[in-house]
């Protein structure tokens, strides 16, 4: 039988595909050498498996990483101090990634260049906040937005273990004027 933050990486895995390992161990929510030791076990009982020579993990070693998978789970994990393990999971395409945080709904949308009008297969409901992540912020200027509320987020890898995320609001977007917000 499985521990419950032995459950909780395999859920992911099996949700989201294969996780660079950073992002496993962030998601725990517990010391490095705590969560090595779950992933060690996990990986002694055959349950997940190193991919891509242990950049990634995965339910087994053929397992591919989704990008745009990989980069809303960044996004998420700014705001994973207030999200339970088990509230979040796949999102309806063109969103990549649901979560729950005190009672509002966040939908997590990766956007790449030229892609723009995917946002109109969207469809808003009450109590429902987008992210929208692009490669770049500029890309936002005259985007057509959903009814509902949004904001935007930059994943910036300078070579770090870690990228950058930085949030804007809609407004500073539409106001012709970038104020980026580190989260």
């Amino acid at each position: 039988m499985l521990l419950q933050d032995e459950q909780y990486v395999v859920k992911w895995l099996s949700q989201y595909g294969a996780l660079p390992k950073t992002q496993i161990t962030r998601m725990l929510q517990k010391p490095a050498q705590t969560a090595d030791k779950i992933l060690r076990n996990l990986k002694k009982q055959m349950r997940i498996a190193d991919v891509s020579s242990g950049y990634y993990i995965g339910l087994d070693a053929m397992d591919k990483p989704d990008q745009r998978t990989i980069l809303a789970v960044w996004v998420l994990l700014k705001f994973i101090d207030y999200v339970d393990p088990m509230a979040h999971y796949p999102a309806v395409y063109p969103s990549q990634l649901f979560f729950l945080k005190e009672n509002t709904g966040y939908e997590i949308v990766v956007l790449y260049e030229g892609e723009q009008n995917l946002l109109k297969l969207l469809q808003p409901q009450e109590d429902l906040k987008y992210i929208i992540v692009l490669p770049r912020i500029s890309m936002a200027y005259g985007m057509w937005l959903p009814h509902a509320p949004c904001l935007f987020a930059t994943v910036d890898f300078q070579g770090d273990e870690e990228p950058g995320v930085t949030f804007y609001s809609e407004e500073a977007v539409s106001d012709d004027k970038i104020s980026g917000h580190d989260g």
